[in-house]
């Protein structure tokens, strides 16, 4: 392995000056490493549960005042937010990868969501979050007034494959929505999170609003939920049955964005220089740790054998490898322990009768945790890359007939995150789309299209989430709704010298006139 070179930006000052801001009473510390090398880059404080119950007592108390600021003042701090972003943009790029080992092309992509975020919301917060009128149960005399009161205090735990993107843009419209916000990053993955927070208050959001614990799940985990008025969660679906679960015992919402076993369709009439494209990206872009990435591929008979060739050989020319610049195709897993797990996966699906079509290696000699883009045949339901989350660069082809038959095999699953279907006719395309159960269906991509259309929710279905980000959804999650009902002129009790009788035949009368003219 080559030496490698760290970005001039990724200094011990500038990290130790990141992890500052985290508290760690103990003194305990984890040590981050840097992915490509396994050097270690930085010690991070470790919380315990009485930093994290300092951490809401502080953003609580810079929420009340942060929560009368008008929509429009907060919305001045994210214009600001937004410039420095895309300014600072190679920093960012520089973080990512040195903590996640992610090629530098995917680092980059991943920039790109928070500053995409935070110009939806600048464009439709002040809409979605305007008190709404509506009518009262009395005509003229009576209205009611929807409006939106921010939660409090946002709990975030965020995954250690995106964590600039979903650390700080799952944070971005919480706060737009006035709540204040304590995120926990992975311990792997601190890094990227905590500068976005530095610019943040750059920005003139107000310090103490926004705290960072770190810890392990199960020793943060719990103490952040009981403190918390709302939990966001990427991750495992096991882990998420664990959140909603204590959520729901603290009378909390909770929006869960959990595991995937994401299956392409790819129908006869399919594009194959486009398809075989997208499908590098499904299974190997980000080295496959895309919680919408591919791990099924449905590839009709008659252009089977074309795809896998062209597929393959295209799989062939990616260049795997560990640099600070944009030459690599595919980086490094996220661990030795990941990628060990991605080896037993493929080892299991070998001994069980399924066949390597390329790939299926470790690449120590690129780094500690590089595993080869693989594809596999055979894969059954029996194996544990049949049925569970590989999470690595690993794929499966299959054939198909016909497209019931496709569309059966795509649903064989517990999981409904994403879904891509390919082919030349729109409409059908479209049509198989729908008939797949999956939050999100990409039509002749992969997941970009879905997923950057930030004015649409995105989820999951079945054991991949409850709840989605974006959209006008996205937002309001994190509001609770106020109904101010007012009553101009005193109508609603019955006068004391009116038999009950009559008012009974009164309202019988007026609902029925009313639900003939239309108005109710």
């Amino acid at each position: 392995m080559s030496a490698l070179v760290r970005p001039a930006s990724v200094t011990p000052e500038f990290l130790n000056r990141l992890v500052s801001r985290v508290p760690g009473s103990t003194g305990n510390t984890w040590k981050l490493t840097e992915v490509y090398t396994g050097e270690v880059l930085v010690e991070l404080p470790q919380s315990t549960p009485s930093d994290i119950e300092g951490a809401f007592a502080a953003a609580r108390a810079a929420q009340r005042e942060w929560s009368q600021w008008s929509v429009a003042k907060r919305l001045g701090v994210f214009k600001k937010f937004h410039a420095l972003v895309l300014k600072h943009n190679e920093t960012i790029v520089d973080l990512i990868q040195a903590e996640s080992g992610k090629a530098r092309r995917m680092a980059f992509e991943e920039t790109l969501d928070v500053p995409m975020v935070t110009g939806y919301y600048l464009k439709r917060a002040k809409k979605v979050l305007a008190p709404k009128k509506h009518a009262g149960p009395v005509p003229v005399v009576s209205s009611s007034l929807e409006v939106r009161q921010p939660k409090g205090v946002i709990g975030i735990i965020a995954p250690w494959n995106f964590p600039f993107a979903t650390g700080i843009s799952d944070a971005i419209p919480a706060l737009i929505a006035g709540n204040a916000v304590v995120v926990k990053p992975d311990n792997k993955t601190a890094l990227s999170p905590l500068y976005g927070v530095e610019l943040l208050e750059k920005a003139g959001l107000p310090k103490g609003l926004f705290q960072v614990v770190c810890g392990e799940g199960p020793d943060v985990g719990p103490t952040l939920i009981d403190n918390a008025n709302y939990v966001m969660f990427t991750g495992s679906t096991n882990t998420g049955r664990v959140i909603g679960e204590r959520a729901g015992r603290n009378l909390i919402g909770a929006c869960l964005e959990l595991g995937g076993k994401n299956p392409m369709i790819v129908l006869p009439d399919a594009n194959l220089d486009d398809t075989v494209k997208g499908a590098l990206f499904g299974a190997f872009g980000n080295t496959g740790q895309i919680c919408m990435h591919i791990e099924r591929m449905y590839i009709h008979d008659s252009i089977y054998d074309e795809f896998k060739a062209r597929f393959k050989a295209a799989t062939e020319k990616l260049v795997v490898g560990a640099a600070y610049d944009f030459g690599p195709n595919t980086g490094s897993l996220i661990s030795p322990e990941h990628k060990d797990r991605v080896a037993a996966h493929v080892a299991d699906a070998l001994e069980k009768g399924a066949t390597v079509v390329t790939g299926g290696k470790e690449r120590p000699d690129l780094g500690p945790a590089f595993f080869e883009p693989t594809i596999l045949e055979g894969v059954t339901k029996e194996m544990l890359a049949g049925h569970t989350e590989t999470f690595g660069p690993v794929v499966a082809l299959h054939r198909y007939a016909t497209v019931d038959e496709a569309i059966a095999l795509a649903n064989d699953t517990d999981y409904g995150l994403n879904a891509s279907v390919w082919g030349g006719d729109l409409n059908n395309a479209i049509a198989v789309g729908r008939r797949i159960e999956s939050g999100n269906v990409n039509i002749n991509d992969i997941l970009a299209t879905a997923y950057a259309s930030k004015g649409t929710p995105s989820g999951g279905v079945k054991q991949s989430g409850v709840g989605a980000r974006h959209g006008d959804q996205g937002l309001l999650k994190y509001t609770d709704c106020q109904n101010v009902g007012i009553l101009k002129k005193q109508v609603m009790q019955v006068p004391d010298d009116k038999p009950f009788e009559k008012n009974v035949e009164e309202q019988i009368k007026g609902l029925a006139i009313m639900r003939k003219l239309g108005i109710r």
